[in-house]
């Protein structure tokens, strides 16, 4: 419900806002003591606060992305700070698409369990989680509060994974990775983003103010800093993890495990994985307490494939009596009508052909007319007795017969599931080209 407003003077401002500086009246300001102050004012019933971005100024890719700030008090109901960001292509890929992250956001306890004083809200929203988001949540350690101190806020940002932590980035408290999002969301946080700063009032979460919302509510920001990885971090051995033999369709036997070797102090690993078996999928579990698709250099994790191949079905088809005595199913053995009748047929044509033609006898022309006549019945009468014994399949059965054929799963051979590993350095695009490692695990169908 508040109003954002710029400093007195700024051309957007709307005509609510403070024509002229004062600390009391301004939403946003320079202390003097090194501190940026963002606050929302309650005049006379109507709210107005700032809102600071770096939309059309600074785009920001990976690296470790913190800000130390001292939040006003949202015990009660009314003020909902946050520090967060929005992809850069907000305006071509609309939100949510375009991805949001809050580092910080913080309110009342009273609306949907809010941290409050005590704790920090982490979320990320994407396409298909939109509104609702994923994310964790942050409690300080007994007897520290959000508005009572500073407190950085921040994530370590790189291909594929972002790490939040609150104070400590050696310690993050949530991580999150395209494994965490379900099937068919997008991950969009490999791209640009720009940062944004406010304190909104009311709304969904701030809820409600009152006589007990603080007025002013004060934000103040100590500094916002981008940190780019200073060199490479060792990348991990992968060595060599067992091959997986699998009949098709198995939920057994379709697994490797194995431990990659991490250098102390590189932090963590994001892993994914692909397989070339048809019809197949592939997915990866780790031991991680935090994330079941990272693993820490700080302790011996292990990293386990798991392979998911589709099952050859068989199905039944009804075959006619005529194809199923033909010789390409019964392996060149003719069934015993055909047998029986093809030594007569060929007979009848036979004696059609010679019979009427009366050897080498000369004969009057009404005579070879009636010979041919007799030849044309007879060759007629044998195609007709041919195809009415192939048509009733010999004449030994009128019923239809099924067999069964193999169909459609994982075709059985060899094949290889990837494996890739993403570092906290890694500054990609994400693809599995890009990794920092990979291995090839042999993958046999069955």
């Amino acid at each position: 419900i508040e109003t954002y407003c710029g400093p007195p003077g700024y051309a957007s401002n709307p005509s609510s806002c403070p024509g002229t500086f004062s600390t009391v009246t301004s939403n946003a300001y320079l202390d003097g003591g090194g501190h940026l102050v963002i606050q929302a004012i309650n005049n006379i019933g109507a709210w107005s606060s700032a809102r600071m971005k770096t939309q059309g100024l600074e785009n920001f890719q990976y690296g470790r992305i913190e800000a130390s700030i001292q939040l006003p008090n949202t015990t009660n109901q009314g003020l909902w700070p946050a520090f967060w960001s929005l992809g850069s292509d907000i305006n071509t890929t609309p939100w949510p698409a375009c991805g949001e992250t809050d580092f910080m956001e913080d309110w009342s306890p009273q609306v949907f369990n809010g941290p409050g004083p005590g704790g920090n809200k982490t979320t990320i929203h994407t396409a298909a989680t939109g509104g609702n988001g994923i994310g964790g949540l942050f409690t300080f350690p007994s007897g520290q509060r959000a508005d009572t101190a500073f407190h950085t806020y921040g994530t370590i940002w790189s291909a594929n994974m972002m790490q939040f932590y609150v104070d400590d980035p050696t310690k993050p408290f949530l991580i999150e990775t395209p494994a965490d999002l379900a099937a068919g969301d997008t991950w969009p946080f490999n791209a640009n983003l720009f940062l944004l700063m406010n304190v909104a009032v009311g709304g969904t979460l701030g809820g409600t103010p009152s006589a007990s919302t603080p007025n002013p509510g004060v934000m103040m920001v100590d500094y916002v800093r981008q940190y780019m990885p200073s060199t490479t971090v060792t990348v991990p051995v992968l060595g060599t993890p067992p091959s997986i033999t699998v009949k098709a369709g198995a939920t057994s036997g379709n697994v490797s495990t194995f431990s990659p070797t991490l250098a102390t102090g590189t932090g963590y690993v994001y892993f994914s994985c692909s397989t070339n078996a048809p019809k197949a999928s592939c997915a990866i579990i780790t031991t991680d307490p935090l994330n079941p698709h990272v693993i820490s250099a700080s302790s011996l994790e292990s990293v386990t494939v798991t392979v998911t191949t589709t099952a050859n079905t068989s199905e039944a088809k009804a075959i006619p009596p005529r194809l199923l005595n033909h010789r390409s199913l019964n392996h060149g053995s003719l069934n015993s009508g055909m047998r029986t009748w093809m030594p007569i047929v060929f007979a009848g044509f036979f004696l059609s052909i010679v019979v009427p033609s009366g050897g080498r006898v000369r004969r009057s022309r009404p005579q070879r007319r009636a010979s041919l006549y007799l030849y044309l019945c007879g060759l007629v009468g044998s195609l007709a007795l041919i195809a009415i014994i192939t048509s009733c399949g010999g004449g030994n059965s009128s019923t239809t017969t099924t067999i069964t054929q193999g169909s459609n799963g994982t075709t059985p051979g060899s094949y290889s599931v990837s494996v890739y590993a993403f570092t906290e350095s890694n500054v990609s695009d994400g693809s599995n080209a890009k990794a920092d490692a990979n291995v090839a695990i042999p993958l046999t169908v069955n």
